[in-house]
């Protein structure tokens, strides 16, 4: 499939229109952003690693009877997804505490979570993507069903245990990520966007490094030397 008419430029993606109505090319960009794209920036190939990593990581998924809209990777950059009509939730989940979470809540950086938090934002730049419950995404009209919320949750920690299982293996933390769902042409709710260390926290196992984007939030530099070395463990 070839590349049609954009339909959309998000932070670290393109999507584009193909010759099927129900199916996307989603094209992965060098750009780097933080703090709700206050801060900007660019790293060379950096859109290639989270393509194949991404990749790796949905067909990781799919082997335990995930759905996502994953459907090959074209090439180091492009995906082929199936278009989805995105929930505006961002549903994070928390391993460790660090972030956000450590700010509001007090808890000291680098704490082992009594159990798996998962959180809801709305998907908001204008209003900085505030946390948001249940009965807000009810008054706000996101999904007005319970079960579905609950499925999301539910989703979100089945794909939160494969992950760390994972990732453990690899010799890495998963500290926390995000995660978007959004529905397919047939109503079905399934994950899209993307996983890779832009939404995910990897700390190395045994030193704490951190392996992800917190490496250009915090000027840490080296952001492309991590995302390599994720996508070496990954494929190891």
């Amino acid at each position: 499939m070839e590349k049609q008419e954009m339909l959309y430029e998000g932070k670290g993606k393109k999507l584009f229109a193909t010759d099927d109505e129900h199916i996307v090319i989603a094209e992965f960009k060098d750009d780097l952003t933080a703090f709700n794209a206050e801060k900007k920036g660019k790293e060379s190939g950096k859109g290639e690693l989270n393509c194949q990593i991404s990749s790796a990581l949905f067909e990781l998924l799919a082997q335990h009877n995930i759905a996502t809209h994953y459907i090959k990777r074209l090439n180091m950059r492009d995906m082929l997804c199936k278009k989805v009509t995105i929930i505006p939730i961002e549903v994070v989940v928390r391993n460790i505490a660090t972030g956000s979470l450590t700010k509001r809540l007090g808890i000291s950086e680098g704490s082992i979570l009594p159990h798996t938090l998962v959180e809801f934002y709305y998907k908001d730049d204008a209003l900085g993507d505030p946390l948001i419950n249940d009965e807000h995404c009810k008054i706000l009209g996101i999904i007005q069903e319970q079960s579905q919320l609950e499925l999301l949750k539910a989703q979100a920690r089945q794909i939160n245990e494969v992950l760390k299982a994972f990732f453990d293996k690899k010799g890495l933390r998963l500290v926390d990520f995000k995660l978007e769902f959004g529905h397919d042409n047939a109503g079905n709710i399934i994950l899209a966007d993307e996983i890779s260390p832009d939404s995910c926290r990897l700390w190395d196992k045994q030193t704490n490094q951190k392996l992800d984007k917190d490496r250009f939030r915090e000027n840490l530099g080296s952001v492309k030397v991590a995302y390599e070395e994720v996508l070496r463990r990954i494929l190891a």
